[in-house]
């Protein structure tokens, strides 16, 4: 199989390497991560001038309507930069997501809004006891009136405090883990009965927990009912899109950990030529280019219309993915002694980006099971 890049997506990839080494250097980075908002809306609006936050967004909404694989050459690059923008969250998943329901006027005119980078949406689903089971819901959604009444308790949501839109799941039917019964809605921020628990996440990215107390939302404002399956479908396209992102991490912290061996000076000479740290730098390679290819089989199955393979798919890229950031991460930070774990240096926070990647959406352990209940057909 060729998996030489397009010209487009060349073009796509150079566009966006390009603009983010120009603007989104280690001290910018640095100074948006100590920052009260921990992101920057001119960055936001200089990606959505270069056609970022259009990727996903079809043509009759104002976007590229790209896909998988485009999405991969660009999340690849943001993760290298270590970008703070909400794109897996906004860009992503809850475009995804929307574009399930884009027959819905509430969903086409925030995809039109997405596009351009006018507004922010981000899902809120995964909640306090789920322990990433997407099935679990125990938000209510009651019908009273011409509309409903919310009550939930949504949990690390990520880039929450930049949303201006919530995409809630909220089940009007059904227990606690029934495939049925969960409802979509749109929820814009600062609704009477909303309020968020802001927190800065491991690797200084912002998140929060959403309380729902007697939320009352209009009928224009459910996107649509028996949602599980699209909300599933969306979130795997997220997990390819992670996988993408923390491949660009690694390969970022495998070529600043080859450069650091071969210039530090130890007995005489680079620490490089020792033949021990020779096979630890290999090995380093080894499973990045294993993790690479796990996540060229995410891009291309994460919107493959058979279930159980698509979710096999991507439970094992996201095992091996998570394993290779584990092992890369800890590698380059033994290998740059002390200083690897400093904030001066962009290592650590390349490691902490990594560490939080892979407890995003569930750790190495939990899609391991996953892959082996799937094969087992249960």
């Amino acid at each position: 199989m060729n998996f030489d890049l397009s010209e487009e997506q060349e073009q796509l990839k150079d566009t966006v390497e390009r603009y983010l080494s120009e603007q989104y250097g280690f001290e910018k980075y640095r100074e948006l991560i100590a920052s009260k908002d921990g992101w920057d809306r001119g960055n936001w609006a200089g990606l959505a001038e270069i056609g970022v936050l259009g990727i996903n967004v079809p043509e009759q909404h104002g976007g590229l309507g790209f896909g998988p694989l485009e999405t991969l050459t660009v999340m690849g690059a943001c993760g290298r930069n270590l970008v703070l923008e909400p794109l897996l969250s906004s860009a992503v998943i809850a475009t995804e997501l929307l574009k399930a329901y884009s027959g819905n006027p509430a969903a086409a005119g925030l995809l039109s809004d997405m596009a351009i980078g006018k507004r922010i949406a981000v899902l809120a689903h995964f909640e306090l006891d789920s322990r990433f089971e997407t099935r679990w819901v125990t938000a209510r959604a009651e019908a009273r009136g011409t509309g409903f009444v919310l009550n939930a308790h949504k949990a690390v949501v990520m880039h929450a405090p930049a949303a201006d839109e919530f995409l809630i799941s909220a089940r009007s039917a059904g227990s606690a883990q029934s495939e049925s019964g969960v409802s979509l809605f749109r929820v814009p921020a600062g609704t009477r009965g909303l309020t968020l628990d802001a927190y800065p996440t491991i690797d200084g990215q912002r998140a929060a927990d959403l309380y729902l107390k007697d939320v009352e939302v209009p009928a224009s404002q459910l996107l649509g009912e028996q949602a599980l399956g699209c909300i599933e479908a969306a979130l795997d396209v997220g997990i390819a899109a992670l996988c993408a992102e923390s491949v660009g991490v690694m390969q970022a912290l495998t070529e600043a950990t080859v450069q650091y061996v071969q210039t530090r000076q130890q007995f005489g000479q680079p620490i490089g030529k020792f033949q021990a740290l020779q096979h630890r730098i290999a090995d380093m390679l080894i499973q990045l280019e294993q993790a690479r290819s796990m996540s060229y089989l995410a891009a291309l199955r994460c919107k493959d219309g058979d279930i159980t393979l698509r979710r096999k798919s991507l439970a094992a890229a996201k095992t091996v993915v998570g394993q290779a950031s584990r092992f890369i991460g800890q590698q380059a930070v033994q290998l740059h002694g002390g200083m690897g774990m400093t904030d001066e240096l962009i290592v650590s926070h390349w490691f902490k980006r990594l560490t939080a990647s892979e407890l995003m959406f569930g750790d190495s352990d939990t899609h391991l099971q996953r892959f082996a209940a799937l094969s087992r057909g249960d």
